[in-house]
């Protein structure tokens, strides 16, 4: 478990708040909803403005109480009800915090899809705020598996959060569907617009049984999937308030134009991203979903957030491949600094951003200070270490001069030094340097962490100045 280096972006709520009303799909209930600015760290959190003292419920896998129509959550006797069209709208267009108030214990359905809570949000707009935005990633495979329902789920490690999905409910109208997300970029266009769907005969259970007081065909695609009579779409027609209802070619109702071929599919894989926003956390992995459900979303979200919390101490701890080829090696290193043998104490650079630096010192026998420090029980001495991340960081300092063969870096403060594992022959140091406030006339702040395997072993915060070389 690791924060992912590329996640290097701050969080990101709504400008201003943005109200939407419609029909709850179930209830029937006409629902005012608005998705208001939150503070950094809130996440995802629903209100529900028309109960006593207005409770708030956070959108959590561990409060999911019903997942037999769509998503529902529970706390202290506050429900809401088909939650996850709009938490797929809120990952897709990248918010990261938000209070929605609503007056109903359901989201409206309005057409089936995310594309109206999409376009709310962007109308909006997008504030970005002044916290990391802190996206998880997974170093090993995690695997869901249902076989009462033949449910199949993996999160595999990726650089960025994929999704793909695969649906067979072995009908001969819809056959084998596929569809994939390779970036949330891409949400709006490809997945945002593709509506529910359901069968026929669910549709009449459904009416058999008043559960969906506020459907009326206009925000699902329904598939016939057996032989049905002019008199049955007669009945339809009249149920739904529409003049005529005919079976398609393709084995699908009248009621709606498809956007896609795949539009089931697609639609599965926006059910998928809004129930698992129900981790809690933002992760990076590639999802791959085989007959997915929210019933198995809702598990396979418990499943990585317990993962999460069991890893969480971890997260902050850059990843060291040494397959991977350096972003610079020793002889660049050497035309940064200024340090030669037996004083460069940086071997490799791994990491690269404007804000931070992951860099590699191979700790050995052969280092000339273990003859004098401690002979017989090597201990790197600690102001080595020091020296170490102060050559890391000088690096990222350096990296952002056009000319950094001219300046040389100094450094004006060393605080907070804290020794917390001792370092011996045989260790590799991974030190991390992040910037912590702005570049001023040449001056960096940083604050420095260096792990050997998973242990954090020193930490420091350190100032340094960029001075440009006296010519001779």
């Amino acid at each position: 478990m690791r924060v992912n280096s590329h996640a290097h972006q701050n969080q990101h709520t709504l400008k201003e708040p943005v109200t939407l009303s419609g029909v709850g799909l179930h209830t029937g209930l006409q629902v005012k909803i608005t998705i208001k600015p939150a503070p950094a760290g809130h996440g995802y959190r629903f209100q529900r403005i028309d109960l006593p003292d207005q409770p708030i419920v956070k959108a959590d896998a561990d409060l999911v109480v019903d997942t037999s129509r769509g998503t529902t959550i529970e706390h202290n006797g506050a429900r809401i009800s088909t939650i996850e069209h709009l938490l797929a709208a809120l990952v897709g267009t990248q918010v990261d915090n938000a209070l929605i108030e609503l007056n109903a214990p359901e989201v409206p359905i309005l057409d089936g899809s995310s594309r109206e809570f999409v376009e709310a949000i962007e109308s909006a707009g997008l504030q970005e705020q002044d916290a990391k935005r802190i996206v998880y990633s997974l170093d090993n495979n995690i695997h869901f598996y249902d076989p009462a329902k033949n449910v199949d789920m993996l999160a595999i490690p990726s650089q960025d959060y994929q999704v793909t999905t695969m649906i067979d409910f072995n009908s001969p109208i819809l056959g084998t569907q596929h569809a994939s997300l390779k970036n949330l970029s891409h949400f709006k266009k490809e997945i945002a617009s593709c509506r529910t769907f359901c069968f026929l005969h669910e549709i009449e259970y459904l009416l058999e049984n008043n559960l969906i007081k506020g459907g009326d065909l206009s925000n699902a695609i329904v598939v016939v999937d057996k032989p049905v009579s002019q008199e049955e779409l007669n009945h339809l027609a009249k149920v739904f308030g529409k003049d005529h209802i005919e079976v398609k070619q393709e084995g699908i109702l009248n009621n709606l134009q498809m956007e896609f071929p795949n539009e089931p599919a697609r639609h599965k894989l926006l059910d998928v991203i809004g129930d698992l926003a129900l981790i809690g956390y933002p992760i990076n992995a590639h999802i791959i979903a085989s007959r997915p459900g929210h019933a198995s979303n809702v598990q396979f979200a418990k499943k990585i957030k317990q993962y999460i919390r069991s890893n969480k101490h971890l997260a902050g701890i850059p990843s060291y491949d040494p397959n991977m080829p350096a972003i610079y090696d020793i002889n660049q290193i050497e035309k940064f600094l200024p340090h030669k043998y037996p004083f460069l104490l940086v071997d490799k650079i791994i990491e690269m951003s404007d804000n931070h630096v992951v860099g590699i010192k191979n700790v050995t026998m052969n280092e000339q200070f273990f003859t004098g420090h401690f002979p017989g029980n090597p201990v790197m001495p600690g102001v080595l270490q020091i020296e170490s991340m102060a050559q890391v960081g000088g690096i990222l300092a350096l990296n952002s001069y056009t000319d950094p063969e001219n300046y040389d870096t100094y450094f004006l403060k060393i605080d907070k030094v804290k020794f917390k594992q001792k370092v011996v022959p045989g260790d590799t140091l991974v030190i991390h340097m992040e910037l912590t406030g702005a570049v001023r006339r040449g001056i960096f702040e940083m604050k420095g962490s260096a792990y050997v395997g998973n242990k954090l072993v020193t930490e420091a915060e350190l100032v340094a100045q960029l001075v440009r070389k006296e010519k001779k």
